[in-house]
């Protein structure tokens, strides 16, 4: 299985190594990683407008967007629906395995 490497850094400035899996049909993995790292820099500029938001809102409304996304496929609905269901748990099965950086904290 094709996987995917991606490095995230909070604001904190810890950061994450995740290889995630690709799903045997994915056509482009550039565009994948792209994507991700668009969304995330998003969800960023949405907290910087809207406020301090609770990460729990921010995983809610990650959700609801996904299942939208999901319910926008054509096609049977029970295959997308499971479809989208093996992704997210192979996405947080390699996200629970990622390598966790935690950020210098100090004065200089």
């Amino acid at each position: 299985m094709k996987k995917m490497p991606f490095h995230a850094k909070t604001a904190t400035g810890d950061s994450f190594d995740i290889d995630f899996p690709l799903h045997e049909q994915t056509v482009d993995p550039m565009r994948v990683q792209q994507m991700v790292s668009e969304i995330l820099e998003s969800v960023d500029r949405a907290i910087g407008v809207l406020g301090e938001t609770g990460n729990g809102d921010i995983l809610q409304a990650m959700a609801m967007a996904t299942a939208v996304r999901a319910e926008m496929i054509y096609g049977n609905r029970e295959v997308v629906h499971d479809l989208t269901r093996q992704l997210l748990e192979s996405a947080l099965a390699a996200a629970r395995e990622a390598k966790h950086h935690q950020g210098t904290v100090g004065h200089a």
